[in-house]
């Protein structure tokens, strides 16, 4: 298990690399598979994490690529790993 520099601010999925970088203050622009966030667009604020998350949670957390959801996903476990100061 990685820190919470691995995980997605807004769904808390764990990531092969730290969306903010190592020292968690450059992101890489990428998408989050599962909820389709944009690393340093929509988690770049408090503000924007809690809009994109209510708005995904709203739609249902259906995945963003729905080939890498893992067999016997929870979503609550999941949204527990979301790294506590993007947590409301």
């Amino acid at each position: 298990m990685h820190s919470d520099l691995y995980r997605c601010r807004v769904c808390g999925l764990e990531q092969d690399d730290p969306p903010w970088g190592e020292d968690g203050l450059v992101p890489t622009f990428e998408i989050c598979v599962c909820c389709g966030s944009e690393f340093g667009y929509e988690d770049a604020t408090l503000a924007g994490v809690l809009r994109k998350r209510a708005a995904w949670l709203a739609a249902g957390a259906k995945w963003e690529s729905p080939r890498f959801k893992p067999d016997g996903w929870d979503l609550n476990s999941q949204l527990d790993c979301i790294p506590i100061a993007y947590r409301k």
